[in-house]
This record gives structure tokens, C-alpha cells and sequence, in this order.
């Protein structure tokens, strides 16, 4: 069960990740609107259900054009999906360098391909979906430093963008998902005795 946990934990950080790195293609929107969502009414199920629907409602050209307006735009989008910027108000800030030098102690190394600073949300689940093959230690201290600061203004920014319509969804998914994550991580620091109860049917059965 315990490897079963850790690889659904790894699919869902991979699909929040492939989400926030590019507007879905029709593989992706075939997906989520295909997945088996269980009835029992948690935040996680809430959220997989309004992602569903989402993606049913889509269109691809609408998609793009609001993947553009929400996080690209013209200098900056309506929202910013970079560390630095949540925790300092400035990009290629010190939580950035800080993240350079946990990835590397950790052997990550940058993709050449990729453009974007390490601290981009898709970058760092990309990140936290490798690590659910290390530690519990090793994963609570690199999500407590670099998602948990910040993946709540990023979901409020998203929620109060104009031209956010799909992404609405894909960042209540987001957000449930790391307030899952969140409370793991918070009682591991505090050293409760017992582990958060989660039942991966709570998650999802389709990852």
C-alpha cells in the first residue's frame, strides 16, 4: 500500500506539473475527462470532479489563449507561477539561489531545453514527484522550504485572474492535492507519533 501511496503522490505531483507547464492538449483534456472520480465529497474529490467538467467544457484555441493571458502576457501574466515572486515580490530572488543549491545537493541538474528559473511551480512538483522514491525527511524539508510558502497566493492569484476560467480548476486541484501534502509534512516536523490518516481511494482512483 505504502508504494502505491507514493507512486499515486508521484502521478498527481506529474500531472500538476504537465497542467502548469504548458496549456493541455487534447491527450491531457481526453484524460481528465474520461477519470473515474469517487462520490465521497473531500476537497481532493470536489476539485477532481470541477476539473472534470472543465475539461469536458473545453476548447483548445480557449485554452491557449488563456494559458497566455494567465501566465505569460505581455511582460507578465495575471498570475506568477515562480517562487521568488510569492516569497519576495521579485524574480531570481534568494529563494531562488537557495533552491539552486538544494537541487544540487540533491544531483538535480537543470535541462538545457527548459527556459524558465527552477522555481516555476511545474519545475518544483517536477521535483517533488522524484523525490517520493527518497526519504521522508528528504521530501518534507524540500517541500517545506519551496512549495509550502508560496502554492497558496499562487492559488489565490489564480482565482482572482480575469481570464481564468480552466485554470480555476487546475489550481483548486493544485491546491487541495498541497494542503494534503501540507498537513503530511507539518505533523512529520512536529513529530506526531501516528502518520495523517489518507485513504488513496480519497485521492483518486484514476492515476
Amino acid at each position: 500500500m505504502d508504494n502505491q501511496y507514493q507512486s499515486l503522490r508521484a502521478d498527481i505531483y506529474l500531472l500538476l506539473a504537465t497542467l502548469f507547464r504548458q496549456a493541455p492538449n487534447a491527450e491531457l483534456i481526453e484524460f481528465l475527462s474520461t477519470i473515474e472520480v469517487e462520490t465521497e465529497d473531500s476537497l481532493m474529490q470536489q476539485a477532481w470532479r470541477a476539473i472534470k467538467t472543465s475539461a469536458i467544457d473545453s476548447h483548445s484555441a480557449d485554452l491557449a489563449d488563456e494559458y497566455q493571458e494567465l501566465f505569460i502576457g505581455i511582460g507578465r501574466g495575471e498570475a506568477v507561477p515562480f517562487g521568488s515572486w510569492h516569497m519576495t515580490g521579485s524574480l531570481m530572488e534568494k529563494p531562488l539561489a537557495q533552491l539552486r543549491q538544494d537541487l544540487k545537493k540533491l544531483g538535480v541538474e537543470r535541462d538545457e531545453r527548459v527556459k524558465e528559473p527552477e522555481d516555476h511551480i511545474s519545475a518544483l512538483c517536477e521535483v517533488m514527484a522524484m523525490l517520493t522514491h527518497e526519504s521522508e525527511n528528504t521530501q518534507r524539508d524540500f517541500f517545506n522550504r519551496h512549495l509550502s510558502p508560496w502554492f497558496n497566493s499562487f492559488h489565490q492569484q489564480v482565482n482572482e485572474a480575469k481570464h481564468a476560467n480552466f485554470y480555476i480548476h487546475a489550481s483548486q486541484l493544485l491546491s487541495a492535492f498541497l494542503q494534503i501534502e501540507q498537513v503530511r509534512f507539518s505533523e512529520k516536523v512536529a513529530g506526531s507519533a501516528s502518520t495523517v490518516a489518507i485513504n488513496v481511494n480519497n485521492i483518486s482512483h484514476s492515476l
